[in-house]
């Protein structure tokens, strides 16, 4: 473990050329200071936590002091957005300052928000201390929540005015992630008909994220297979923990597979199958329930993208294959929500009535399962969630039936159904109470407290139980937007 200043950075995808992104220099936000740092992912990429504290740690991010290693670039790429397709689009607020490489894999480092580059399209390149919050938070959720997903390694604040529908202040993100690739890289350099750059960005995405390919004669369709195997597992992950990412653009798909991007997303409180996030969604094109269907649309089209190096018939049998993979998964992430094993064919028999009755009733889709964990008082406490008592009565004996006590004892059910339905889940209301404290108050205490809970989120910490509890009423009024 070291200081930042003892990273050795490398530069991959500086090194594959012009073609592939442009030289940037930050412009540093005013009077920058650090908020939170991640301990978990300084670790990761060999950064002693104690390099948080050090008085350069700020500078070398925000752009006032000039690290050794750093090399500073923004990635260009196109993507279809919402359905439609934009030529050009690019990181227009984010900076891919090198990369870290240790055993446990290949780590970017990226700020987001340090200043306009070329792709910002007139924008100020800046990102605003609520959307920063809740990207910081977020990440750290879905990481403990076992699903992956892009990192933070750390929260910077400062004293920058940012204009957006009222003016904010400036903040800036570190992002850590093992590619920042995209869906939309690919479809900039094959619409554009950059056909042997498409297959160097290929080469260079299969060498340094699917390795198990490299040998391989059939690399390409082994690559494609391992995105679109992942791309469904993740989707299934999403709808099995209740999370909307609210923007799915292929510029927002990362190609390894990782929840990227994170802007008006949020974690369902009442079960809503048509829950919309994004209240700039206005035909619900990215909704709860549409989400596999657009990570499969957007598969898709990556695999127009890759026409002219990978053979129609190779990659409609791969995208054919893509909604058993989600519904195998996702029949086996629900079962042991419900602590079921052996029998996922009977999962859909429980979960089309019991999800009818959620939806009527407005019950709450974390509550309820954790509540079900509970061999004690649980049952009570998730009957106590329906108005339609005799319905869920009746649910529960179907449950019953579909798991016999003597295949496993129900201590044990509990503690396994524990381990994956969480008591604590970023709500937007959590998040805008972080963001409320941060503003108005300048406190950060709740971004901490949040953070502990988060990053261990299936156990109890009776210290924080309040984060737990029902949303307030004042939840419902919360809306997000892109600018989120």
């Amino acid at each position: 473990m070291g200081q930042l200043e003892d990273l050795q950075l490398s530069h991959s995808f500086l090194e594959l050329g012009n073609d592939f992104s442009s030289r940037v220099v930050p412009v540093p936000l005013r009077n920058a200071y650090l908020i939170h740092g991640n301990e978990h992912v300084a670790e990761t990429i060999g950064l002693d936590p104690e390099a948080f504290q050090h008085p350069t740690f700020v500078g070398c991010f925000n752009g006032e002091q000039a690290h050794p290693r750093f090399a500073p670039l923004s990635m260009v790429y196109s993507g279809h957005q919402f359905g439609s397709y934009v030529p050009q689009l690019g990181d227009g607020r984010a900076m891919l300052l090198g990369e870290v490489k240790n055993k446990a894999g290949h780590w970017d480092l990226v700020t987001k928000g340090a200043g306009p580059t070329p792709y910002s399209r007139f924008a100020d390149g800046r990102a605003v201390l609520r959307s920063s919050i809740r990207e910081y938070l977020c990440s750290a959720a879905m990481s403990g929540l076992g699903i992956p997903s892009s990192q933070a390694l750390c929260l910077i604040g400062s004293e920058e005015p940012v204009r957006r529908e009222s003016v904010e202040t400036g903040a800036l993100i570190v992002r850590v992630a093992q590619s920042h690739v995209r869906f939309g890289s690919f479809e900039y350099f094959s619409h554009t008909n950059q056909h042997e750059a498409l297959k160097a960005l290929i080469d260079y995405t299969i060498q340094r994220n699917f390795p198990e390919h490299q040998a391989s004669e059939q690399a390409i369709e082994g690559f494609f297979m391992s995105v679109v195997q992942r791309t469904a597992l993740l989707m299934a992950q999403w709808q099995a923990v209740g999370f909307t990412h609210g923007v799915m653009n292929t510029d927002n798909m990362s190609i390894i597979g990782d929840t990227f991007d994170y802007g008006p997303f949020g974690f369902m409180d009442s079960f809503l199958p048509h829950y919309i996030p994004n209240h700039s969604d206005h035909g619900g094109r990215y909704a709860f329930d549409q989400q596999p269907g657009i990570g499969l649309w957007n598969c898709r089209a990556l695999a127009y993208a890759l026409k002219p190096v990978l053979a129609d018939e190779a990659a409609n049998g791969i995208l054919n294959q893509f909604e058993s993979i989600y519904h195998e998964e996702y029949l086996r992430l629900m079962a042991r929500k419900l602590g079921i094993t052996g029998t996922e064919k009977s999962i859909p028999e429980l979960l089309n009535p019991l999800f009818s009755m959620m939806t009527v009733d407005e019950v709450d889709y974390h509550r309820f399962f954790r509540f079900l964990s509970d061999p004690q008082s649980g049952r009570a406490q998730a009957t106590a969630l329906f108005r339609n008592k005799s319905g869920i009565e009746a649910w529960f004996t179907l449950y019953d039936n579909a798991r016999p006590e003597a295949l496993c004892p129900a201590e044990e059910r509990s503690r396994d159904m524990k381990a994956v339905n969480p008591k604590y889940v970023l709500r937007s209301y959590l998040a805008e109470t972080a963001i409320r404290k941060a503003e108005d108050d300048h406190d950060h205490s709740v971004i901490s407290e949040l953070m502990t809970v988060l990053e261990s989120p299936f156990d109890e910490h009776p210290t924080f139980e309040r984060y737990a509890a029902e949303p307030p009423e004042w939840s419902r009024q919360i809306e997000l937007s892109c600018s989120s």
